[in-house]
């Protein structure tokens, strides 16, 4: 086996791994109602619907943080846009502001985005956070305040309200283990891909076990046919670009500004996850930099991520109208922002 393929290899297993495992984790803690029990209690909070809004948004930056964005989009949009629905308020600005955010609270914890990990092989999260979190706190609070200034209409008091919400029961068992089980490992082993899969494959077997989660939920959860796709793609990319030195010298010549462009307009051009994996074949390069254009890059476009991808099916299963056009032209106005807001402040 060729020393290229072997470093490619040893680059990527345990991003998707960790990714994996916090896949099953989510699934387990959807299976308990945790989600659900929390947007509940939010939406029995007395505000109007700039409230609402920061409350479920809030809710979303903690999941994506925790257990990734993919698991954000997948178990929040249906319960972000439920909520909005049963308190009488236009659900669009819940609607993109769940993708919205989750692509901008990536940026936190290398568990957060599966670019992180790629990029940042060898970080332990705390000091990932601690030097992202100017970052992560500045293109949060930009994201939100675009949408809120967009689409404040639909955040209006409604003419009737609706009756309160029907309150959630939650299960309280492997779902709490497992979302506080990956916290702790995530912040406290150097390398937790291992130890947060086990941990997410057990609670998942006991779930099944006693009749809360079923097989083809924890598989649909996973996705490991698409993990196993993107898997391949990325060890062939990152073989090639360590055989083909791609972009050595391009690379190394630019400046941190230049760097997360570069990396937001490969992220918008073929997904933020194969342009990661170009960019991570060349170690020291404005890492940092190079995040904040990958995480919040895909902003712009909807083929930015899978994550984005994932959001355009769900919402449309759930009876709302996402647009490609849309997001685009929003993004025009969120993307530039958030980088700028981003990049100051990790630079000054």
């Amino acid at each position: 086996m060729s020393q290229p393929l072997n470093d490619a290899l040893a680059q990527t297993w345990s991003p998707f791994v960790l990714v994996a495992g916090l896949l099953l984790i989510g699934a387990v803690a959807a299976s308990d109602h945790l989600f659900e029990v929390a947007a509940s209690i939010l939406a029995r909070t007395p505000g109007g619907g700039v409230w609402l809004f920061l409350s479920l948004m809030s809710l979303v930056v903690v999941v994506t943080v925790v257990l990734n964005l993919d698991t954000s989009v997948v178990f929040l949009t249906p319960i972000v846009l439920h909520t909005a629905r049963r308190r009488g308020f236009g659900e669009t600005a819940f609607l993109y502001g769940v993708i919205f955010l989750s692509n901008a609270a990536s940026l936190l914890l290398p568990g957060s985005n599966l670019t992180n990990l790629l990029l940042s092989r060898g970080v332990d999260a705390r000091s990932f956070a601690a030097g992202m979190a100017p970052a992560w706190i500045g293109a949060v609070l930009v994201v939100a305040a675009v949408v809120l200034i967009w689409r404040r209409g639909d955040l209006r008091c409604p003419p009737t309200q609706p009756g309160a919400p029907t309150p959630v029961i939650p299960r309280w068992g492997m779902g709490l283990v497992g979302v506080v089980g990956a916290t702790v490992l995530v912040l406290a082993v150097p390398d937790p891909a291992l130890p947060v899969a086990g941990l997410g494959v057990a609670i998942t077997g006991i779930q099944i076990a006693t009749g809360r989660l079923e097989v083809r939920q924890a598989t649909d959860a996973a996705n490991p046919g698409v993990l196993l796709v993107l898997f391949g793609l990325s060890v062939a990319l990152g073989t090639a670009a360590r055989t083909w030195h791609w972009g050595q010298h391009l690379l190394h010549s630019l400046g941190p500004v230049a760097t997360a462009w570069l990396a937001a307009g490969l992220a918008c051009a073929i997904n933020n996850l194969p342009a990661a994996v170009l960019l991570s074949a060349r170690t020291g390069v404005h890492t940092r930099a190079a995040l904040v254009g990958l995480d919040l890059g895909p902003n712009l476009v909807v083929t930015g991520s899978l994550a984005a991808l994932l959001w355009l099916r769900i919402a449309r299963r759930e009876g709302a109208h996402p647009s490609a056009r849309t997001y685009t032209a929003v993004g025009a106005v969120l993307v530039p922002l958030s980088m700028t807001v981003a990049l100051a402040a990790l630079l000054f």
